[in-house]
């Protein structure tokens, strides 16, 4: 049973080998990390634009478009989840000062969505509140993009390419 799970991690871990896949990779890690799951993506980004300094700007754009539709799903997500529990009890749920504040700033809340640990469950929170879909996914995207050229840029400032 170990060889058989060490064989599958093994294969997993070529499937994602960011010198053979590259953009994919990132498009996938971005995606997979803007859900709920606990995951950073920047590490992987910069160990792509280290390895290969001509893909910067397609791998922070790659990147932003995996981690924007991971936030839109995490979106969906939180929205199903309202409507879930509005039928099952037969009632909108009470709101907290915290909902409040995030629904005082609509959709521009979102632009939040890169902080970590609570940019994730924001966008959700978003899909819970049911604000407006377009808007939200356009200031997730702004957020988002911003976070993985500031932290590539940094991360490449400090361990520059050799």
């Amino acid at each position: 049973m170990e060889a058989w799970l060490q064989e599958q991690i093994n294969a997993v871990l070529l499937l994602f080998a960011l010198p053979t896949v590259g953009l994919p990779a990132i498009f996938v890690i971005a995606l997979v990390s803007a859900t709920l799951l606990p995951m950073g993506s920047e590490p992987a980004v910069y160990g792509l634009v280290r390895l290969s300094p001509e893909v910067f700007w397609p791998a922070i754009l790659v990147a932003t478009a995996g981690n924007t539709l991971g936030g839109a799903i995490t979106w969906w997500m939180g929205y199903g989840a309202e409507r879930a529990v509005e039928r099952a009890t037969h009632k909108p749920m009470t709101e907290g000062r915290a909902l409040r504040w995030l629904q005082q700033f609509g959709p521009r809340a979102c632009l939040l969505s890169w902080l970590p640990g609570v940019g994730d469950p924001l966008c959700a929170v978003a899909g819970w509140l049911r604000m407006p879909f377009w808007p939200c996914l356009l200031y997730m995207a702004v957020g988002k993009f911003g976070r993985y050229l500031c932290m590539t840029w940094a991360l490449l400032y400090i361990w520059p390419p050799k």
